[in-house]
């Protein structure tokens, strides 16, 4: 039976038990700028590639302090999001969270649970999978987050309304390769410091750049203050420079010591002739 009879509404199941609007809609989401999440021991690293990068672009207007940026948002003091997808659609999802959590505050006096905020935003996304005239949402989201409950978190959610916490995820282009980096790379305990420069590693072996460059990423970190309150703080240009060089050392260093291991081998190998 066609798959055209079942792909132009999020409503209808195909013989196969598949909803096609959801699935385009993460398929989306895999054609957009890589985000790449790792939750340390002392905080979140949130890490983006920029796909719009032209010189015309006014940076500084379009970043507004740590509150938000191209591919960066703050939720709430303790939330903030890693957009993948459309940007739109992002924004009006991340409008949504900012209401509810100041509506919860506002009633409680007490900032949301991070899971509370999250599950109440794959609870409408969901919706818009399951009622006529609605497509769903084409963006995915990694949410950094901490509270008292469970300290600091790592969630990432997609259209079809799923959540899960992961200690380290990567959404949008070549995920499948960053997220096999993270497996081999990641290391429990590891600090924030740490994350980033393996964030720059895999984006590095998984952006379409052949060099990496400060100007065409974003990365933000969720850390604690001595008083234990949150604070959010999206890098600027100069600090992320100061990091890409390190990581550049790092791999350079890396690569000579596989070129002497590589020696090394082949001497043996002839010795042994």
């Amino acid at each position: 039976m066609s798959i055209r009879k079942f792909d132009s509404a999020t409503t209808t199941f195909s013989p196969e038990g598949r909803l096609y609007q959801v699935e385009y809609a993460i398929e989306a989401i895999n054609h957009a700028g890589a985000a790449i999440g790792i939750l340390a021991s002392d905080g979140v690293v949130l890490a983006a590639e920029k796909k719009v990068h032209s010189k015309l672009l006014d940076q500084e207007s379009n970043r507004h302090s740590d509150i938000s940026s191209e591919k960066m948002a703050l939720i709430d003091d303790h939330i903030a999001v890693a957009v993948a997808g459309l940007t739109s659609d992002a924004n009006i999802l991340i409008n949504h969270a900012r209401v509810s959590a100041q509506r919860h505050t506002f009633t409680f006096q007490e900032p949301i649970p991070v899971e509370q905020l999250i599950q109440m935003l794959a609870d409408l996304k969901q919706g818009y999978t399951q009622f006529g005239g609605q497509r769903p949402f084409g963006v995915s989201f990694l949410y950094a987050g901490w509270d008292a409950h469970l300290g600091f978190q790592l969630y990432h959610g997609d259209p079809s309304g799923n959540y899960a916490a992961w200690k380290a995820n990567a959404i949008g282009s070549n995920s499948a390769a960053a997220v096999s980096m993270l497996k081999q790379d990641w290391k429990e305990g590891q600090d924030v410091r740490e994350s980033i420069l393996l964030a720059l590693k895999v984006l590095s072996k998984t952006m379409d750049a052949s060099t990496l460059a400060a100007d065409k990423l974003e990365f933000a970190t969720l850390k604690l203050r001595p008083d234990n309150t949150p604070i959010f703080h999206i890098m600027t240009t100069e600090e992320l420079t100061v990091f890409v060089n390190q990581a550049k050392e790092i791999q350079e260093r890396e690569e000579r010591e596989k070129e002497k291991k590589k020696e090394a081998e082949r001497k043996e190998a002839e010795a042994k002739k």
